[in-house]
Parts: structure tokens; C-alpha cells; sequence
């Protein structure tokens, strides 16, 4: 088995994911787990996640949509890498007989992380993945989940996690655990900005219940760096300074700084700093106006002062970025 150190916590390598794909899976739940990987690479500019599906047979999986997805392999005894998250919804126990489990349960012991979206709890459960470790799965099966598996500490929490295994409970949950894995590794701010790449403002705790963002878990966390920050993003394009903010949440800038630097890890300056350039990108990317309109936009005293800053940021001129691979908004 590979070393049981937390996936979740801080870490600059990247993480391998393999995600069995069951046929009958929703989209969504497929899309909560992977888009926000994909955005953290987008954002960071570097390769965070590399991910690949696999499938029981290595045919494409057609989810509840009708739309079929096309797999890299099978799943074998063989498979290895850092995570294995098992994605399934409908008819779980018609796609995956004796034979998948037995090769999901050799195959675990390749991956430092186990993990199931929705139904995927039950196929671990199944494999025994689950005996005596705390898990959760969609709040409509958690009675008959809790019947069928004794063994395994049902809670009806969104996402939950136990040592090197993970579950949650759908494609909401999949979202905020997914977060919650770049919000360990690499930080709040990140976590933040991919959060708002899928205009996502409601992120949630784990143990909430399911049937409760990234902002609303730093309101609860810190509230006074999340009312600084909606006041940075009300003034991309006159920027406020650090005195200016402290003074309107009735704090000393001394204070204020170190909020910022115990929450994100950073000054409510560089932080600011950080916030207009992620929107100087994406408008970049995302449209065709000038430098001068980007520059002033956000809050850049010319296109020179702009450009300067952009080079110095993501090192690359914005031009050069513009150019360069494209990608869409969400």
C-alpha cells in the first residue's frame, strides 16, 4: 500500500487522480469533482492535478444524461496512483459485480487516497473499503446504506473524511470536497479564486448536513476579512488603500494585516493585488477589450503600469497571455 500522508494536507507536488467512472453517474457529479481541478490548474498556471477515467470494462461510460464518456483503461489489480475517487449513481450493484470488486480492492492498495462521489460510498462499502472507518453517500440512501453496512460509521455529513479515505454525498458536496483538497494543498486564496471561476458563493463545512463558499466558510472563519474583501471587489478599478479598508471595518491596519496574513497566508495588499490581476486574466482570456480598458478596469494607473505588473505576476506579458492557450470561463 502506498504511504497513508493526507492528500489534504499542505503540498506543492502535484496529485495523480484516477476516477472510476460507473455507467449511469451523473454529469454533475463527474463535473463537481473534476472543473475545479481543472481551474486550479488553469489559475496556477502549472499542473496541480493530472486526472485520467477508467472504467470496470474500459468502454465509455454513458451517464444518466444519455451523454457517453470515453475512458483511458480499465480498472485492473494494476492501477496505481495518488488518488482513486469512484464516481457512480444509478444501478451501482449492475455495473460493478463481484469481479470489479475484487480488482477495485487490489487496485486501492496501489493509491494513498480511496474516494466515492454519490454512489461510489457503496461500491467501496461493498469492497469492504469502508469497515469501521466513518463515511457518508446521497442523503436519499443513507437509511438503506446504514441497513446494509453496519460496519461503516454512516453520517449524514456533505462530505467526510477518515484517514486515507474520503466520501460525500453528491454533486454539491463533490464541489466543496473538491475546494476543501485545493484549499489543503495550496491554499485559501487559490481556493477563493476557483470558487469564483464558477461564481460559486456558498462553499460549506463538511459536517453540515446534506438536504450550506468559499466566502461563507471564510464570513464564518474570519469576518472581517471576508467584509474586506467584498469591499476590494466593489473597487477593482479605484482600488482602496489598506488604511481605507481597515477604517471602515473599525480596525488598526496593523490588525487588518494580520487577519489577512492568518487566513490566506498573505497582506490585505497583496491580496488586493492578487484579486485585480486574477480579474485582468479572465478578461483577457474571456474578451476582446483593449489593454488600456483592462488596465483601467482594474485598477492600473496605465497600460504600462499594467503590463509591467501582469510580467511581473504570471511572467508573461498580457499580450503574450492573450495569445496564448484559451480556455473558457468555467
Amino acid at each position: 500500500m502506498k504511504s497513508e500522508s493526507s492528500i489534504f494536507a499542505p503540498a506543492d507536488d502535484p496529485l495523480a487522480v484516477t476516477l472510476l467512472l460507473l455507467p449511469d453517474s451523473s454529469m454533475l457529479s463527474l463535473a463537481s469533482t473534476l472543473d475545479p481541478l481543472r481551474a486550479a490548474n488553469r489559475l496556477a498556471r502549472r499542473p496541480l492535478f493530472s486526472w485520467r477515467i477508467v472504467t470496470p470494462d474500459g468502454s465509455p461510460a454513458t451517464l444518466t444524461c444519455g451523454v457517453p464518456v470515453a475512458a483511458e483503461g480499465a480498472l485492473t489489480r494494476q492501477l496505481s496512483g495518488d488518488v482513486l475517487i469512484v464516481v457512480a449513481g444509478f444501478y451501482q450493484e449492475r455495473h460493478a459485480g463481484r469481479e470489479v470488486l475484487t480488482r477495485l480492492r487490489a487496485a486501492a492498495r496501489n493509491f494513498r487516497a480511496l474516494g466515492g462521489i454519490e454512489a461510489g460510498s457503496w461500491l467501496l462499502a461493498r469492497a469492504g473499503l469502508l469497515d469501521g472507518r466513518a463515511a457518508t453517500t446521497h442523503w436519499e440512501d443513507l437509511e438503506d446504506f446504514g441497513q446494509r453496512f453496519p460496519e461503516v460509521n454512516l453520517l449524514p455529513d456533505r462530505f467526510v473524511i477518515d484517514g486515507r479515505v474520503f466520501t460525500a454525498g453528491g454533486a454539491s458536496p463533490s464541489f466543496d470536497l473538491m475546494l476543501h483538497l485545493i484549499r489543503s494543498r495550496f491554499g485559501y486564496a487559490l481556493a477563493l479564486e476557483v470558487a469564483s471561476v464558477f461564481i460559486y458563493d456558498e462553499a460549506h463545512a463538511a459536517s453540515d448536513a446534506q438536504p450550506l463558499v468559499s466566502l461563507g466558510r471564510l464570513a464564518g472563519y474570519e469576518p472581517r476579512v471576508a467584509a474586506a474583501i467584498r469591499l476590494m471587489e466593489q473597487r477593482l478599478d479605484s482600488p482602496l488603500t489598506t488604511a481605507a479598508i481597515a477604517k471602515r471595518l473599525e480596525v488598526s491596519v496593523r490588525t487588518l494585516e494580520l487577519l489577512f496574513k492568518q487566513a490566506l497566508g498573505m497582506g490585505p495588499g497583496t491580496y488586493y493585488l492578487r484579486l485585480r490581476l486574477q480579474a485582468a486574466r479572465r478578461l483577457l482570456l474571456d474578451t476582446r477589450l483593449s489593454m488600456q480598458v483592462i488596465a483601467v478596469r482594474c485598477g492600473f494607473g496605465s497600460h504600462s503600469a499594467f503590463s509591467r505588473i501582469f510580467r511581473q505576476h504570471f511572467a508573461v506579458s498580457p499580450s503574450a497571455y492573450r495569445r496564448g492557450p484559451r480556455g473558457s470561463v468555467a
